[in-house]
């Protein structure tokens, strides 16, 4: 295996996040903007209301953090950027379901969410409940009808990419995770409950991120694999950031109600192991990542993952 010497776990100096990724990110707004054009789709009046609580929820605010993982995977592994950006917008809007779901009083009971109030105080619960719904079916035609196909992202990667999606939009995934977050809010629980429940709950989706990125640059499976692995740890890392934030910032600063974990009785990593303890196991997860993206053995010709080496930094960095 050829592997080198892992760099400094530090983002680009003066350059934010949104700076340095500023082409994919305004790539993905511009056609998640398309995608969400109710003119595009319903000419009535009819539905209008609908239409702007999945746009409210989806297009204002979010660093597409997921969907560029995507985007940055799928060029790491040389593939047509144009390719994936239909499965980087469904990305978009399932994490934007999730959220608006989550945010629901019958859920985790938020009334806000990135800056402002949550889609359900804006439109009312009924019409939280379908936007989200709604978000999920347009994100499977997204990306069965609009992927454009070429010698890499061939018909079987592409079906691969809607299996792999399937689950994690269902109790496979996301929907497992929250069943199970719930379930233990102010109950005793292990880590072994703990790690079941970011895998499913913010890691799923990681996965799936990096997986279809490979997929549709065409890699073979022992990639991919490299990648869910990525994923998998990537999103541990990411939840245990999201777990210390919740009681270290302002609402302000993290545009959601902050300690909200604390007040419900999550089941946390700080909760649990500690705040020290905690930052020590988000450090080794973004280097076991790191690790995996030194790794060369078996990747295809000019991979290059200098980008995602940045990523992996600017998620442990939100801690700084």
């Amino acid at each position: 295996m050829n592997t080198q010497t892992s760099q400094p776990m530090t983002p680009p100096a003066n350059q934010s996040y949104e700076s340095l990724f500023s082409d994919s990110i305004e790539r993905i707004n511009q056609a998640l903007e398309r995608a969400l054009d109710k003119r595009a789709y319903d000419r009535s009046s009819q539905a209008n209301g609908l239409w702007d609580a999945m746009r409210y929820g989806t297009l204002d605010g979010g660093k597409r953090i997921r969907s560029v993982l995507a985007l940055e995977a799928c060029k790491a592994c040389g593939g047509d950027v144009e390719s994936i950006l239909p499965t980087a917008c469904a990305i978009e809007m399932v994490h934007a379901q999730s959220l608006i779901h989550d945010d629901l009083p019958c859920m985790d009971n938020d009334d806000m969410r990135r800056g402002k109030p949550s889609v359900h105080k804006a439109f009312g619960e009924s019409t939280a409940v379908l936007a989200g719904d709604a978000l999920i079916a347009l994100a499977f035609g997204l990306i069965a009808k609009e992927t454009r196909l070429n010698e890499k992202a061939t018909p079987r990667q592409l079906l691969s990419v809607i299996g792999d999606f399937s689950d994690v939009t269902s109790v496979q995934g996301l929907v497992n995770g929250q069943f199970v977050d719930i379930l233990y809010e102010g109950q005793p629980f292990t880590p072994e409950i703990l790690e079941y429940i970011h895998t499913f709950k913010t890691g799923a989706l990681f996965r799936f991120s990096l997986r279809a990125g490979a997929r549709l640059a065409g890699a073979d499976d022992t990639v991919v694999a490299r990648f869910t692995q990525l994923g998998e740890k990537l999103g541990l890392a990411f939840q245990i950031v999201d777990d210390l934030l919740d009681i270290a910032s302002s609402s302000e600063t993290l545009g959601k109600t902050a300690g909200k974990d604390q007040l419900q009785q999550k089941a946390t990593y700080p909760a649990f192991f500690g705040i020290e303890a905690s930052r020590q196991q988000a450090a080794q997860l973004t280097q076991d990542a790191l690790t995996l993206l030194e790794e060369t053995a078996g990747m295809p010709p000019g991979y290059d993952s200098t980008n995602l080496k940045t990523l992996v930094a600017f998620i442990a960095d939100r801690l700084h």
